[in-house]
Formats: structure tokens, C-alpha cells, sequence
């Protein structure tokens, strides 16, 4: 039997975790790089699996079929399209960046202090939060899916509640209350999308006896399965509805500015960047692939709401005192050129989409970080605190800006190129919807800039004129990010042609080919 890649890659984090958790309570920089090592080991994993993915083969590869509860129809089924290896590297990239830049965030607080911070179970919770995105990306039984896109609520309500920033201006007891705020919002919102999802999967087995997804699939291709327009309407709303609020799409979005700012930095970085992705990949897998005609009836409406998302995350992001809720609102607005790429029907909407999840994963990983890391020397959340920064810190102040540039997609950066599909493929089917969405790009520039303008530039602030620059440790993080954002804005063609394929196939399931431009014929 051959080597079950997939399920390696996603159980060497679990089992790193565990690892992790059971390092003695002393011992914590072991246990830090412990948990290090296994998830570059795991990147090495995902390497593999994205040299070994062939896009001209089969779309479902590396597959991995075997019983599991035989009374229930559900399979251990994994398999990866061209879509899932993209986004499986993505996260495998980008925990080894939120490792070291968390490094200390769960250290012991101050001295005289009696509350310790378990060190161990921040990172063993980093790594299951791994661990269940990638088999997410993988599942191709619809309940396997299923179980892993709820679970890994759990870490990740333990990161947001139990290690909170610590730059709060209100007190240690205050900071507390918010913190279980934030997490308690984050579970609830997510867990009743979850609900709601549950019912739609027990009814989609209802009606096809099965979970597995590519069984459904070919079924409803070959006409052997037929579903009443009604009941595909519904289980598509079922499963849109969880899609929606992880991704997070407005009005769903409430519990995102929240978690990001009570968050650690890097945790907030495994929220928007990696987390979040996979609402919008169940998007396209699973609400496409299994209801082609609901996700065609819907689109009208699923479009309005990115509209709005865009335009309204933008708005709300220009208006913000606190660092982190900016960011945070201005994935929202970024999310939603994601979900109407999407929706655009298109292959270049799609093909930007998924592209733009990769490159937002990591300029937002570039932006937030560094924003921790002078959040981490202030002791303060608020713009406003800020000035000058870039007199006595030039090498953070000059990373912050390339991570804002991204934001913005300044031409040459990575999400540029995933941005101008997205827009391109929308407006050849839906020109008004297009329109409207780039001055989502005029509002990015807007609050990009002015937070810069208001933190690096003018005159020093005495409370920042000892700050010191980026540390070798903070380099390491942010300079591959960097370099990552300028080569695939330069020369983004090693990702597209992983992913178009399987977009190419995605829009072959919705039954959708793209429009031909209305060019006057010459004369």
C-alpha cells in the first residue's frame, strides 16, 4: 500500500500537539521548539504533496479511500485537487512564521505576577488548529468535512479566551472580560453555522444514501441522482450559511473584529489567514461541486453581500482607532472580493479568488505581524500612541509599509494580480457589480496610507523614541513574507497553474462557460 501522504500531513501536527502538551512545565523553550520543528517538518510534508500533485491528472489526487462507520455511509476519504494543495502550502507556510512570532506571547507574565501562561498548550493548540485545516482542505466525505471545520473551534476558542494581547489599556481584569467576550462570540456565531450545516449534511445523506463528495458529484453529472430544485435550494442555503459566517461574510462578520483584536497577533494571523480560508474553499468545493443550480439561483444575492462586505469592511476600516480592528475590518472588505470571485461564474473570477486566498493569507500574515511586533514594544493598540516610528525604528517602519502596500494591492505585490482577476471576471458578467467593488481598492489606499501616515511619519513621540528596530527573530519572520509578495506579484504563474484546472472544473460543475467580450467586428 502506498504512503498515505495526506493523512501525514495532517496527523504529524496533531501528533506534534500532543507532543507538545506533554513537554514538562519547565521545560518550556523546549517545548517551543518541539512544536517548531514539527510544523517545518509538516511544510516539508506540504511540499511534497505540491510536488507530487500533477494539475493535468485527475482532479481528486493522492486519494485515500477506506471504511469508517460502515452503518452511516461515512469513509475515511481524502483526495486534493488543485485548489486544496495550493491552501494546505499556505497554512503548512505560514505556522512556522505565527510559532516564531508567538515565541514569547505565552511566556510567564511579569515578575510578581502569580498567573503563568501555559506555554506548552499555546503551541500544542497552534499546531491542532493545523492539523484540522489541512484534513479539512483534504476531506472528501462530507462528514469527515464536517467534523474537523466544527472541531477546530475548540483550539481556537482556547487561543482567543486564554491568551489574549496583552496591550490593554484598562486593566489585567478588564482585558479578561473581554477576551471571554470575543471567544465566546467567535464559538457561538461559528458553532450555530455549524448547526444549521449539520442538519443540511444529515439531509443531503437522506437523499443520496451517501457523504462522499465525489460520488454525489458524478451522480448529479450522470443524472442518476436527482434532486427537487426546492431541496437543493435548501441544503445549499445550509451549507452557504456555515461558509458564510467562518469566511466571514457581512452580515455574519461581527465576531471577526473582536477575535483579532483580543487576540494575540499571531493567533490573529491563524484566524484571518488561515482559518477563514476554509469557509471560502468549502465555497467553492462544496456548495458549487454538490448544488450547481442553488449556487446559480443564489448568486445574485451572494453577490450583493460581498458588494456590501466590500465596501462596507472598507468603510468601517478607514474609521478605526485600534490597529487591529483596521486589519480586521479590512479583511472583511477582502473577503468579499474573495466570495465574489467566486460567484462571478467566471474562470478568472475563480482563478482569482482562489489566488487572493493564498496572497491575503500572506500579506495580511506580513501586516498583522509586524503590527504585533510594534504593538509587543508600545504596549498600545491605539493609532494615536503612535508617531514617528519610522525615525527610530526604519526596519519595522519600512516592512509595515510593504505589508500595507499589499493591502492596498499596489501593483507589483502579489495581491494586485488576484485582485484584478477577481474584478476582471466579474465585470465581463456582471459590469455593475464591478464597478462598484473598485472603489473597495480606492478605500484600502485610503486607510492604508492614513495609518501609516499617523504611526511611522511625523514628529517622534517621546513614548516611542526608545523603541527598538526588528530583532533578528522578527526579521526571520517577516522577510520571507516579504519576499513571497513580491514574487508571486512579479511572477504569480507557478500558483495559477496549479489552480486553474480545477477551476476550469468547478465551473464545468455549475454548467458555466465564461462570457465572449462584445468586440465589434472589423471592418
Amino acid at each position: 500500500m502506498s504512503f498515505p501522504l495526506l493523512t501525514a500531513t495532517a496527523a504529524l501536527p496533531a501528533l506534534g500537539a500532543v507532543a507538545t502538551a506533554a513537554v514538562p512545565a519547565a521545560q518550556r523553550t523546549a517545548a517551543k521548539w518541539l512544536a517548531l520543528l514539527v510544523s517545518l517538518a509538516t511544510l516539508a510534508l506540504a511540499v511534497t504533496v505540491l510536488v507530487r500533485f500533477d494539475p493535468d491528472g485527475e482532479r481528486y489526487q493522492l486519494t485515500e479511500n477506506h471504511a469508517w462507520i460502515k452503518d452511516f455511509g461515512v469513509r475515511y476519504e481524502l483526495g486534493v485537487d488543485g485548489i486544496a494543495v495550493a491552501l494546505i502550502a499556505l497554512t503548512a507556510l505560514l505556522i512556522p512564521f505565527i510559532i516564531l512570532a508567538g515565541w514569547h506571547d505565552a511566556d510567564p507574565l511579569e515578575t510578581g505576577s502569580r498567573r503563568w501562561r501555559p506555554t506548552q498548550g499555546f503551541f500544542a493548540l497552534i499546531l491542532a488548529v493545523e492539523a484540522m485545516v489541512v484534513i479539512s482542505f483534504e476531506a472528501t466525505d462530507v462528514f469527515l468535512f464536517y467534523i474537523f471545520f466544527e472541531a477546530m473551534l475548540i483550539p481556537m476558542y482556547f487561543l482567543i479566551g486564554g491568551f489574549g494581547d496583552r496591550a490593554h489599556a484598562q486593566g489585567e481584569e478588564t482585558a479578561a472580560t473581554q477576551r471571554s467576550y470575543a471567544a465566546v462570540k467567535f464559538l457561538l456565531y461559528n458553532l450555530a453555522g455549524g448547526l444549521i450545516m449539520l442538519a443540511a449534511v444529515i439531509a443531503l445523506y437522506v437523499v443520496a444514501g451517501n457523504f462522499s463528495l465525489t460520488e454525489i458529484a458524478d451522480a448529479r453529472a450522470n443524472g442518476t441522482l436527482h434532486m427537487a430544485t426546492s431541496t437543493e435550494r435548501w441544503l445549499f442555503l445550509g451549507f452557504f450559511f456555515a461558509f458564510a459566517v467562518k469566511a466571514p461574510l457581512w452580515p455574519l462578520h461581527t465576531w471577526l473584529p473582536n477575535a483579532m483584536q483580543e487576540a494575540t497577533a499571531p493567533v490573529a494571523v491563524l484566524i484571518t489567514a488561515v482559518v477563514d480560508k476554509v469557509g471560502t474553499f468549502a465555497m467553492l468545493r462544496f456548495c458549487l461541486q454538490l448544488f450547481p443550480e442553488a449556487s446559480k439561483w443564489a448568486t445574485p444575492v451572494v453577490l450583493v453581500l460581498a458588494l456590501i462586505s466590500i465596501i462596507y469592511g472598507a468603510l468601517l476600516a478607514v474609521g478605526q482607532r485600534d490597529i487591529k480592528r483596521l486589519v480586521a475590518y479590512a479583511s472583511i472588505s477582502h473577503f468579499g472580493f474573495i466570495i465574489m470571485g467566486v460567484f462571478a461564474m467566471t474562470s478568472q473570477g475563480q482563478s482569482g479568488a482562489t489566488l487572493y486566498m493564498v496572497n491575503h493569507g500572506i500579506s495580511t500574515a506580513a501586516l498583522m505581524l509586524v503590527a504585533g511586533f510594534l504593538i509587543s514594544r508600545r504596549g498600545s493598540r491605539l493609532i494615536a500612541d503612535y508617531g514617528g516610528v519610522q525615525k527610530v525604528a526604519p526596519v519595522l517602519a519600512g516592512t509595515f509599509l510593504i505589508g500595507g502596500l499589499a493591502t492596498l494591492s499596489l501593483p507589483g505585490l502579489a495581491p494586485f494580480v488576484s485582485e484584478f482577476l477577481v474584478l476582471v471576471g466579474t465585470f465581463t458578467r456582471y459590469p455593475v457589480i464591478g464597478v462598484i467593488a473598485t472603489f473597495g481598492i480606492v478605500l484600502a489606499a485610503l486607510y492604508t496610507l492614513v495609518l501609516y501616515q499617523r504611526t511611522m511619519t511625523g514628529p517622534v513621540k517621546p513614548e516611542v523614541s526608545a523603541m527598538p528596530d526588528l530583532r533578528v527573530r522578527e526579521v526571520l519572520v517577516v522577510a520571507p513574507l516579504i519576499v513571497l509578495l513580491i514574487f508571486l506579484g512579479v511572477y504569480p504563474k507557478p500558483v495559477t497553474n496549479i489552480i486553474d484546472p480545477a477551476v476550469k472544473q468547478t465551473l464545468s460543475d455549475v454548467h458555466k462557460k465564461d462570457p465572449r467580450p462584445e468586440v465589434e467586428a472589423a471592418k
